[in-house]
């Protein structure tokens, strides 16, 4: 990976399996991440907000990263280091880098709310001290407030800034974004599981999937077939994908995608505290509806069946 080149395909934004004693699970971990990369991801994405970095202590963050690039051989790790403090985002930004990653995620400062010039100072100030690769994340259900349009256009002619995250639900603004950042070598990458078709299809270059941890063949053929110009099979395994989408954000993320996880053996459903675990009602219908995807291809089980699979 370097800063020269657009980040593109699918990367799962992978979720942190803990033990029974609330610890993380390395062995877990580094057998999800190998999985992943057997099932032809392009990068990963480990300690964003669907690895609960929210509750991770400092070490533990940085323990994560270790585990996910050690475990891997060919694809690189996309570290989540954002914060809304920028001193701490460029501690842990350090950190990450001496700890192999290849490239950072980072999320818009949230709570704090700054102004424009404030976004521009946080993100320039860890890519002039950090250089590795670096995505602006721009998700403001989570943070309160969005990236300004302007602010994403400047940090796209930094060097290091070669990415955007898009998870705003707007496909106006992540158009704008596109338009504004043609000229520069700049991916823009859905952050919406059920926006990525449409996003691809303006021009975005992948995807940073929850998904993609339970369904990652099939996000990969998805995105494969749109970055090829196969529309007609695209949209095929987007309406295929689309029921498990919804299901998987029926409550907070990464509450449903652990319970999914779970149900293919790839971990405990656990997460930290103040989340608890996914609601019988909804771990009824995970569980036929994963069922479906588990007797096709993609592209051969049909929306109707996995609507109904759902319910």
């Amino acid at each position: 990976m370097t800063t020269t080149t657009p980040f593109e395909g699918v990367m799962p934004a992978m979720t942190t399996p803990f033990d029974e004693s609330n610890e993380i699970d390395h062995d877990q971990l580094a057998a999800n991440a190998q999985y992943l990369e057997a099932a032809g991801v392009d990068g990963l994405v480990p300690v964003g907000s669907t690895g609960e970095s929210a509750t991770l202590t400092h070490d533990e963050h940085v323990d994560v990263i270790e585990t996910v690039s050690a475990a891997v051989d060919d694809v690189p790790v996309i570290a989540g280091t954002g914060s809304n403090n920028t001193a701490e985002a460029l501690s842990l930004s350090r950190r990450a880098a001496d700890a192999d990653a290849d490239g950072l995620l980072l999320i818009s400062p949230y709570y704090n709310k700054p102004e424009p010039e404030g976004f521009d100072e946080h993100y320039t100030a860890i890519a002039d001290a950090v250089d590795l690769p670096q995505i602006v994340y721009n998700v403001p259900s989570r943070t309160g407030r969005s990236i300004p349009v302007d602010v994403t256009a400047r940090l796209a002619e930094h060097e290091n800034i070669v990415g955007y995250k898009a998870a705003s639900g707007d496909l106006g603004l992540i158009s704008e974004v596109l338009e504004r950042t043609a000229d520069e070598e700049f991916a823009i990458l859905s952050g919406d599981d059920g926006l990525t078709l449409p996003i691809l299809s303006i021009g975005g270059t992948g995807t940073i999937s929850v998904v993609a941890n339970v369904e990652p063949e099939r996000t990969c053929a998805m995105v494969g077939a749109a970055l090829a110009g196969d529309y007609e099979r695209a949209r095929a395994i987007h309406h295929e994908l689309s029921p498990l989408c919804r299901e998987l954000f029926v409550e907070t993320n990464p509450i449903p995608v652990k319970e999914a996880m779970s149900i293919r053996d790839r971990g405990r459903p656990h997460v930290r505290s103040p989340l608890t675990r996914l609601s019988g009602e909804h771990r009824d219908s995970l569980a036929d509806l994963l069922a479906e995807y588990e007797t096709a291809a993609p592209g051969e089980i049909g929306p109707l069946a996995t609507e109904e699979a759902s319910r």
